[in-house]
Order: C-alpha cells, then structure tokens, then sequence
C-alpha cells in the first residue's frame, strides 16, 4: 500500500483513541480562554475601530442603502464584528496549530511509538529547543506570508486557496521535524527530509485543506453573532481534531520511514586489495677467475 494512504487511515482511526479525544480538550481550554480574555478586553475597542473605518469608506452608504431597499438594513449592526471574526480566523488556525504541537504532539508520536514502532531506537536528534526555534521561525513566515497575502483574498478564487496552502506548509514545517524530533538523528532526519520532501509537503497541505473545513462553523458564528459564543469554542475544537489528525498522520508516515530506512542494508566496504612486498632479490656475484682463464 501506498505509505502515505497507509499513513492515513492509520491516523484516521487513531483519532478514535480515548487518549486522543482526551487530550484535545487540553488545548481546547487554553484557546477558549485566550479568546474570552482577548475578547473581554479588546472586542468593543475594536469593533468601534472597525465601524470608524466603514464609515469613512465612501461606498458604505451605498452599500447601505442597498442592504435596506432588501430590507436587510440590520446586517449594518453586525457587519463590523463579522469583519473582525473573519479577520481572527488565520491566527486562530495557526494558534490552534501550535497549541496542539505542544500539549499534543509529544504525546501522539509516543502513542505511534507504543502501538507500531516499539523497537525503533530514540536517537533524541532534535531538543526542546530545537524544535521551539523552528517552529518560531515557520511560525513568523508564515504569519508574513498570511498578511503580505490579504489584499490577495479579495479575489474570491483565492481566498480559497492561498490561506490553506500556507497553513499546510506551516503544519509541514511544524509537525513533520516534530515527529522525528525523539527518535531520528539530526543527520537521519535531514536525510528523511530530502527524501520525502515532496510527500510530507503534500501531507501538510492536505491537513491544511481539512484546517479550512471549520471555518464554515465560524462563518456561520460571523453571520449569527447571538451563536458565536457556541459556534466558534465547537469551530476551535474541530480544529484541535483535525490537527491531532495531522499530527497521527505525520507520525505514521515519519517513523515508518525512518524504520525503512534504517532496515535498509548497510553498503559493504570495498574489499581492501592485498598489498604483494616485493621480493628482495639476492645480488649476483661477480664471475671468479677459473683455472683455465689465460692473462694477456
């Protein structure tokens, strides 16, 4: 089978695990009470900033008028904290990214070890630290990439496309070093890098794809704000699932290569070629003068 498919439905049903649905509500609380913090204190000042900027752009009085001859002149009242719960929906997927690279990752990768690859020698090649410069790192260019690509979302094809395809490298980036992180060298997991580059790219993107899915919770959350207390903790939540999803997957895949590879023969030496010592040869002696020689 196909090691990626393999990969796949192996995390699909790990995502059944007890252990897994449990640990998801760990990140859960931490996001869900970092929004209602951000939102106590900042959500007024923010709306009425929104709102400032709506109302000095020209064409919101016909837009204005246009919402009340359809008799939809209350969407005007919600227009400016829908705007502000879309805004909030690329930084919520990436938060949500790394809480569950940190509260969950760890303890994904251990189940995979456990349950497959019990055998398989922990080499310890990346740290704590290490994995918290690069995840930092893909964090900040991807945060870059996000708002240097905004004023490209107003395309409608590619509002669809370009935040996903960033999210996906960013879930590559994160959690493909993190699976190796505990049982791979650092020269086996560059090596793993190289070589299945294209594939864990691939396998980010997907899961980046899937991150998008609960945006539709939230969408629904902007559109009805009287539910956007429900809607967006249970938006938040599947997001946490389908990350945890993304990081089985990765886990898969990553350990079963790294045991193939190093199940792979190891390349016999060169036979050295024997070395032959000359053999010393003895000297030659001078003829002797015989009795029957004759002298001029």
């Amino acid at each position: 089978m196909n090691p990626m498919i393999d990969a796949f439905w192996r995390a699909a049903v790990y995502c059944l695990h007890p252990r897994v649905i449990a640990l998801s509500f760990l990140p859960l609380a931490v996001m869900v009470a970092v929004a209602l913090g951000l939102g106590y204190f900042f959500w007024n000042d923010a709306v009425d900033f929104i709102n400032l900027q709506l109302t000095s752009w020209t064409a919101m009085d016909w837009l204005g008028q246009w919402l009340d001859r359809l008799g939809l002149a209350g969407v005007r009242l919600v227009l400016a904290p829908a705007l502000l719960l879309f805004a909030s929906i690329p930084f919520i997927v990436v938060a949500s990214l790394l809480m569950v690279a940190v509260f969950m990752m760890p303890a994904m990768v251990s189940l995979v070890s456990e349950r497959r690859f019990a055998g398989l020698e922990r080499k310890k090649g990346g740290g704590f630290w290490g994995s918290l410069a690069w995840s930092l790192g893909s964090t900040l260019a991807a945060c870059l990439a996000l708002l240097v690509s905004v004023p490209l979302w107003l395309i409608p094809p590619l509002v669809l496309i370009l935040p996903p395809l960033i999210w996906g490298w960013l879930t590559y980036r994160v959690m493909a070093y993190d699976a190796l992180a505990e049982h791979a060298s650092s020269q086996e997991r560059h090596l793993l890098f190289k070589t299945h580059r294209l594939k864990l790219l691939t396998i980010g993107i997907a899961s980046g794809y899937l991150g998008a899915l609960p945006s539709v919770l939230w969408a629904s959350g902007a559109m009805f704000i009287a539910m956007a207390p429900v809607l967006v903790p249970l938006a938040i939540w599947i997001y946490m699932l389908v990350f945890a999803f993304a990081s089985l997957w990765f886990a898969h895949f990553s350990l079963a290569a790294l045991a193939q590879l190093r199940a792979l023969p190891a390349v016999p030496a060169e036979p050295a070629q024997a070395v032959v010592a000359p053999v010393p040869m003895e000297p030659r002696s001078a003829p002797s003068a015989g009795a029957g020689d004759t002298r001029l």
